[in-house]
């Protein structure tokens, strides 16, 4: 066999999983953040330090705990109106109430509000985006903060039929951040943003294989974690590659860091204890929202996504930990596999593969989920 048959053989077999210093670089990243990134971010004011924002609308998912609701208080509180998209809407609004106590010495009440998503039903996300987008208001900034990490526990499947990790923190972001589009453009300029992971830099994505049924790999929740992570990475490159420049609407994905939050709950009492016993290292919600916080208000982040789209290479903004511009893993700049995983994702939202197209120019669309009718 030539050497030019084999390059070619090697160029075309399907890739089953990180190369071996692929998956060093990604694990060294990993714990680098985990060692220093207390170092890294000993700049950051904490809290960070926010301007008036009574001009901006946000949606926060999964604000009721950890990042999300640290996100969503401090957003409140700069002045903007926050839309807090959970689960357990008694449990926000008990919070609310909590919130508007604290603050009401200190100026007008806060100016936020609780709407049912759960993301483990996608006809929830679908049913979600209809009844925001009926009100015909602007979106400024949309948070998917919204996250799970079953650590330890088998592979479960949503009513929908995907893998949990895998539709929570990827596929019910993406279809939600789809199906705002209409509500972002008429906010333009305006932001989607992605609380997502360092440890998306350990995961894989196989667009065929997305659920990990195939048998191909073995499913543990950390290959579903960091793979569903990744995932949404690859989206979010080619959402921005794909939105129109003159749309001005900005895409970033971000690292929290390691923080301590309701994951914890899910761990074995005995590493439960271990993890409570490293607080140096491990940050607080409210320092993990500070890069939250940083994507959504930070005056250049359009200006650099401006910079990011006009390049060779598209790639969306991913702000680390330290609220610093850094790249992605370098499997999230796979062109080829971003560009299936964004297909693969579109079909299994139920959405047609012009649907980005037809809603930023206010056309509706059909998906399978909720009642989301053309």
């Amino acid at each position: 066999m030539s050497s030019e048959t084999r390059r070619m053989k090697t160029k075309n077999k399907k890739k089953e999983g990180l190369r071996w210093m692929e998956w060093i670089r990604g694990w060294a990243c990993v714990f680098h953040e985990f060692l220093f990134q207390r170092f890294m971010s000993s700049h950051l004011p904490n809290p960070l330090s926010l301007p008036p924002l009574s001009h901006l609308t946000c949606i926060v998912t999964g604000s009721t705990s950890g990042i999300g609701r640290e996100t969503a208080r401090q957003l409140a509180e700069a002045g903007a109106h926050v839309v807090m998209a959970v689960r357990n809407t008694k449990a926000a609004h008990d919070l609310i109430q909590q919130w508007q106590r604290d603050w009401s010495a200190k100026g007008l009440p806060l100016n936020i509000e609780a709407m049912e998503l759960d993301l483990l039903s996608l006809d929830s996300v679908v049913n979600f985006s209809n009844a925001w987008n009926a009100r015909l208001a602007p979106l400024h900034v949309l948070i998917n903060n919204a996250g799970i990490f079953a650590m330890g526990e088998e592979q479960k499947f949503s009513k929908d039929g995907y893998e949990q990790h895998m539709q929570v923190n990827h596929l019910a972001p993406a279809l939600l951040s789809l199906l705002l589009l209409p509500s972002l453009n008429r906010a333009s300029p305006s932001r989607i943003i992605n609380v997502n992971s360092v440890m998306h830099y350990v995961g894989f994505v196989d667009p065929d294989d997305m659920n990990v049924v195939s048998g191909r790999r073995k499913f543990t929740s950390l290959v579903g974690y960091s793979g569903s992570k990744l995932a949404q990475v690859m989206f979010s490159n080619v959402l921005f590659k794909r939105l129109p420049l003159e749309s001005r609407i900005s895409v970033v994905c971000l690292s929290p860091g390691i923080v301590l939050t309701n994951v914890a709950r899910d761990l074995p009492r005995s590493v439960q204890v271990q993890y409570a016993l490293i607080p140096y290292f491990i940050f607080s919600p409210q320092e993990g929202c500070r890069s939250s916080l940083f994507s959504a208000t930070d005056a250049q982040i359009p200006e650099h996504c401006e910079k990011l789209k006009t390049g060779d290479k598209p790639i969306c903004t991913f702000i680390s930990q330290d609220c610093k511009h850094t790249k992605p893993s370098e499997e999230a700049q796979n062109v080829e596999t971003a560009n299936r995983v964004w297909e693969k994702t579109v079909e299994l939202i139920g959405l047609p593969l012009d649907a980005l197209e037809r809603l930023l120019q206010g056309q509706e669309v059909q998906c399978r989920y909720g009642t989301h009718q053309e």
